[in-house]
């Protein structure tokens, strides 16, 4: 899996790579197999004006599916960084699930029909 952490309008510090590793690592952990990439921005949108306008954007690439893509802003970036991961974990599940669901669904037509007298 490629992990890829930009940060937009600020400089990206150790502790945030690190929050965000960690972060990762529990919303995403076991689903690792699925995933190709993951693209995390970090952004401050307003820059010193302030405001809630913390952004993290996180971009799932998993194989075979639909990319799953989460935006959180917040006032503060850990919070963001921590409710987007959050919300990425349970979208990847959903997705995952949805694609064994397809994967174990009878073809129509499959189903063989037997007589009793």
């Amino acid at each position: 899996m490629q992990i890829d952490i930009q940060a937009l309008n600020f400089s990206l510090t150790d502790a945030l790579r690190e929050r965000v590793r960690r972060r990762m690592g529990f919303a995403l952990g076991g689903k690792d197999e699925n995933i190709q990439r993951v693209v995390v921005r970090l952004s401050d949108i307003n820059g010193p004006k302030g405001g809630k306008d913390m952004c993290c954007q996180i971009r799932i690439v998993l194989e075979h599916m639909s990319d799953v893509v989460i935006k959180d802003v917040e006032t503060d970036l850990y919070v963001a960084i921590d409710r987007a991961f959050d919300r990425a974990g349970r979208a990847v599940a959903r997705q995952l699930s949805r694609q064994l669901t397809r994967q174990r669904a009878p073809t129509p037509g499959s189903f063989e029909v037997s007589e009793s007298n």
